[in-house]
């Protein structure tokens, strides 16, 4: 008599902790190289604010919040925490993680600018690290954005924003003068320079 089935448990956060705590022993996780079956999805979420939720309450232990951002993953528009055995669908809100501070170093085109995340990750804008700024389309209130890693990106918080406005500079870019920041050799326009004169 063939034995029956055995069904996989349900994807739970102390799995995934345990199988991410193992893989971090041996470095950042390479996650990027991680396929494994999905599991369904879970009860956690990141809020805009960068706050991580488990079955509605916030997670208020920042090493368990490091962890998990560091199994993150995103496929096309859906975010995973991934493991080298299990898959499971979280909610994000906006961007997983908040870039909460900076530091510019250089001038004009040599300038480097890096962030620093709420989980700590440190990320040098350029072009593998691109900055972008989206606009409401309702408001013009400006989101903006920088990349951490393999299509995860962060926030930039309203304080850093503010900051990196100073040093906006007028650049050329495909005949029309924007408004930007340069770092990493790349430039990044924040708004059409027109625009600040209406």
């Amino acid at each position: 008599m063939p034995e029956p089935e055995q069904t996989p448990p349900p994807p739970s956060a102390e799995n995934l902790v345990a199988a991410a705590r193992s893989a971090a022993r041996k470095g950042p996780p390479p996650v990027h190289l991680w396929n494994p079956p999905f599991c369904g999805d879970l009860d956690m979420r990141i809020a805009r604010d960068g706050t991580w939720f488990y079955l509605g309450t916030p997670i208020g232990r920042m090493p368990l919040v490091k962890l998990f951002s560091s199994v993150l993953k995103r496929e096309g528009d859906r975010f995973y925490l991934v493991t080298p055995v299990e898959k499971v669908g979280i909610t994000v809100d906006d961007a997983p993680f908040v870039a909460v501070d900076f530091t510019a170093a250089g001038e004009g085109r040599d300038r480097t600018l890096t962030f620093l995340t709420h989980v700590d990750d440190a990320v040098t804008a350029g072009p593998d690290h691109p900055i972008r700024v989206v606009r409401d389309p309702e408001t013009g209130e400006p989101a903006p954005y920088v990349m951490v890693r393999r299509g995860l990106e962060a926030l930039i918080d309203r304080k850093s924003f503010y900051r990196l406005v100073d040093l906006c500079e007028p650049e050329t870019v495909d005949g029309v003068v924007q408004f930007g920041l340069w770092s990493g050799g790349a430039f990044f326009a924040v708004i059409p320079a027109e625009e600040l004169e209406t």
